[in-house]
């Protein structure tokens, strides 16, 4: 089954996610604000460079230009700086060009209109970006005439990319800073936050492993409540089950006494009350075999301890030798010595004797108990318990059959046909589940059972060590 995440992992995805992407945006949204900025900077530059030409510049009563540049150290005198220049007609002609141009063909796009700007950047033949400002003048240069004339300025980009990217790369190593700082501060808040809920997880598996009967005090208000109904269903359950077993006691009492005065009674007769007592027999053992069933735990699994199954297979064994002395068995055991049972001790201890009761009965001489645990399997089947024998074995048209009440599989046999009833009832009640098949090596019958188990606590501390 997939691990569900966990509450905490959710809200801090849940709140990472549209974070980290508001952050994105932001960066986005700030990076093109900067980019404009930048953009309407070397506007304003180029618009500057031009007033300067424009001052600096002089027509004759000719009609010949005459410019000399005011700062002898500008850009524009120095060959390739970047900075470029050029006086154009109304044609296009060029009328100057500033020494910085010297070997650098520039196209500075078609002539405007007087009174006109026009701001583009274009691209050099090496590769490198130009931001291009054109304005058209008007210039009376005598009464009576004058000459239209465009003024162009151009800067190299590569200033100004280089700019852009350092406050790119500053710019999203802060916000992911903010954003790493921001998602720390809130993973460490709500650990603080949610730590009540993990003590309510922790407390309900000691519960569940038995090591403690109820939940703590303590919790917040919004825990509170469930913790209170969890004690009390805690303590409705404890109660149920110890009325029934007192309730179900006397109820065992006063039924025996008549049954025994019954049989015994019958005993004095003739042969002709054997039936009768077979009959009395049968009912006595039905009886306690569903006061037994009533007056377990019911096949409740919460906050019952870990029942070993090494110790009690072991003692099942022994029992077995000394009742089955006629037989030569052999048991063959392999049992995990971490393996666990989670439930009732008396359930598990009469359904693993059922179980080696019947193969002992059956087997010629030779019987093989197995138990493992399977952590994939559902937490109500991780315990598995497999029992085979060299006997018979059980046909396949007789396997539903034989685990109903009074049902045998050989109904020559002597027996009341209730063992196998009682290990069904007990593993349908823990949710577990019971398979009837052939031994593949012994070539008997196979019943594996799964129930619920987990490590076995002195199991877990030894392999830890």
């Amino acid at each position: 089954m997939p691990r569900t995440p966990s509450v905490s992992r959710q809200l801090v995805i849940a709140v990472s996610v549209p974070l980290v992407l508001s952050f994105a945006l932001m960066v986005l949204v700030l990076d093109g604000i900067f980019h404009d900025s930048a953009q309407q900077a070397l506007r304003e530059r180029l618009d500057q460079e031009v007033i300067a030409l424009v001052t600096a510049t002089e027509l004759t009563d000719s009609g010949r230009m005459d410019l000399r540049l005011l700062d002898p150290e500008s850009r524009l005198a120095v060959p390739r700086s970047g900075h470029y220049a050029a006086v154009r007609s109304a044609r296009g002609r060029v009328l100057w060009s500033s020494p910085s141009m010297q070997g650098v063909p520039i196209d500075f796009g078609a002539p405007v209109a007087v009174g006109n700007t026009a701001f583009f950047q274009a691209r050099l033949a090496d590769g490198s970006e130009l931001g291009i400002l054109n304005r058209g003048l008007e210039w009376d240069y005598a009464p009576g005439n004058s000459a239209k004339l465009v003024f162009s300025v151009a800067e190299d980009l590569a200033g100004q990319k280089a700019r852009l990217q350092r406050f790119h790369r500053q710019f999203v190593a802060w916000f992911a800073a903010l954003a790493l700082l921001l998602l720390g501060v809130l993973g460490w808040l709500l650990r603080r936050v949610l730590r009540p809920v993990r003590r309510l997880e922790q407390e309900i598996a000691e519960v569940d492993s038995g090591q403690r009967a109820q939940l703590g005090d303590g919790f917040p208000r919004e825990l509170a409540g469930v913790a209170r109904s969890l004690n009390a269903l805690l303590r409705s359950e404890r109660t149920r089950i110890a009325r029934y077993r007192d309730t179900l006691g006397n109820l065992a009492h006063s039924l025996k006494t008549p049954l025994a005065i019954m049989r015994a009674a019958l005993d004095g007769g003739s042969g002709q009350y054997a039936t009768l007592n077979r009959e009395i027999d049968r009912i006595a053992q039905i009886v306690d075999h569903q006061l037994q069933r009533a007056a377990t735990s019911g096949g409740a699994t919460l906050g019952q301890p870990t029942v070993p199954l090494a110790p009690l297979v072991a003692d099942l064994r022994a029992a077995m030798r000394k009742v089955h002395t006629r037989k030569d068995l052999a048991i063959d055991t392999d049992v995990a010595a971490e393996a666990g049972f989670v439930g009732d001790s008396g359930d598990i201890t009469e359904l693993l004797g059922n179980l080696l009761d019947n193969a002992c009965k059956w087997c010629r001489g030779a019987v093989r108990v197995q138990v493992r645990l399977e952590p994939s399997r559902p937490p109500s089947q991780r315990l598995v318990i497999r029992v085979e024998d060299d006997g018979p074995g059980i046909a396949p048209a007789d396997r539903a059959r034989v685990t109903g009440r009074g049902e045998r599989a050989d109904e020559r046999q002597g027996g009341h046909g209730l063992g196998l009833a009682m290990v069904a009832d007990t593993v349908a009640l823990y949710g577990g589940e019971l398979v009837i098949g052939e031994s593949p090596s012994l070539h008997g019958a196979s019943l594996e059972i799964a129930l619920p188990g987990r490590l076995v606590e002195s199991a877990v501390i030894t392999s830890a060590a």
